[in-house]
């Protein structure tokens, strides 16, 4: 059984493994507190960006000699393969530690069996501690690697009616300013940005992360089936990395279109565990339609139009015991305008 010690730390751990979100994959971001002999904390870390230290490592380093006799308390199971660093369950046996808590098993195969070899080793394991906060945290990596695609969060600005534009086609801005920093912020928990052609010819967006003292440049992705993306468009600008996605490249889905499960499973292959779909109504109604949007965060402005473009178009509900139906985890008012945010149901 966790002490309250154990606990804490554990709480702390989930806290810095948030702080990594959209700079850590291919590998998941993981947060780790070591406790020394006597309960107190003697190092903590995160998951440094691809090919550095994992958590445990950097926390056993800011323990030095006080992790001896310890506990290590981390967000996912410690790793037991070598891959650009060394594994995560030796540098523990390594240092010393006597017991190491855990909040989730690593459902990752290749990774996995960390604390089967710890308990071969003599130290007391315990895991499913704040299991259900971690996994939270977690949930691009617990998604996309069962499922060899990334975790796909649907993000849409509408009134109150649900229009995303109005009657003249204008859309800037229906939402707050604050609302706008917020997105930011969202942008940079992710690998990806998605988009479809018509909003890049229409809205020209950047598809960046401007959030002050976070560096993050995830991948832009245009989905643009016949690739008549502009040259001069803001997401050729160089200030990321850019993916025009075409059929000819991905793969024809119906009527010549991208192909939105081969784009998601070739996304996975490059490293993208977490993608966040900003494009218009037409290509979220397809990719909700193909059962491939996990999340759904929907800023809601306090205005009504009463007329334009609604925000999501055919979703493949022909009937109302068809609608995607939705569990609701958070509600928050980010400055005059609501945030929602829920998950997707696995359809039967």
């Amino acid at each position: 059984m966790s002490s309250q010690a154990e606990q804490r730390a554990m709480d702390r751990a989930v806290a810095l493994a948030a702080l990594g979100l959209g700079g850590t994959s291919p590998n998941p971001s993981v947060g780790a507190v070591i406790l020394a002999a006597d309960g107190s904390v003697a190092g903590e870390g995160r998951t440094a960006p691809a090919g550095g230290p994992h958590a445990e490592v950097v926390a056993l380093a800011q323990a030095g000699e006080r992790a001896r006799g310890g506990t290590a308390v981390v967000t996912l199971e410690p790793c037991n393969h070598t891959g650009r660093t060394g594994p995560c369950s030796q540098a523990l046996l390594a240092a010393g530690v006597a017991r190491v808590v855990v909040a989730v098993r690593d459902p990752d195969p290749v990774a996995a069996g960390g604390l089967d070899r710890l308990t071969a080793a003599g130290v007391d394991v315990e895991s499913g501690v704040r299991a259900i906060e971690a996994a939270h945290g977690l949930r691009y990596w617990l998604t996309a690697v069962p499922r060899g695609r990334p975790y796909l969060i649907w993000k849409y600005a509408a009134t109150l009616d649900g229009r995303s534009a109005a009657a003249d086609g204008t859309s800037k801005w229906i939402t707050s300013e604050e609302a706008r920093a917020d997105v930011h912020a969202l942008r940079g928990t992710v690998d990806a940005i998605v988009a479809g052609v018509g909003t890049v010819l229409t809205d020209d967006p950047a598809l960046t992360v401007r959030v002050p003292g976070l560096d993050r440049r995830p991948l832009r992705v245009v989905v643009d089936s016949a690739g008549s993306t502009p040259l001069k468009a803001r997401v050729n600008d160089g200030a990321a990395p850019t993916w025009v996605a075409t059929s000819a490249e991905v793969g024809s889905g119906p009527e010549g279109r991208v192909d939105l499960e081969k784009l998601l499973a070739a996304l996975y292959a490059r490293g993208v565990r977490a993608a966040l779909l900003e494009g218009g109504p037409t290509l979220a109604g397809a990719f909700l339609a193909a059962g491939l949007v996990d999340e759904v965060v929907g800023y809601v402005a306090p205005k009504l139009l009463g007329a334009g473009q609604p925000a999501l178009g055919p979703a493949g509900v022909p009937t109302i015991t068809a609608a995607i139906d939705l569990d609701l985890t958070g509600v928050a008012q980010v400055g005059p305008d609501l945030r929602i945010t829920a998950t997707t149901r696995r359809r039967s």
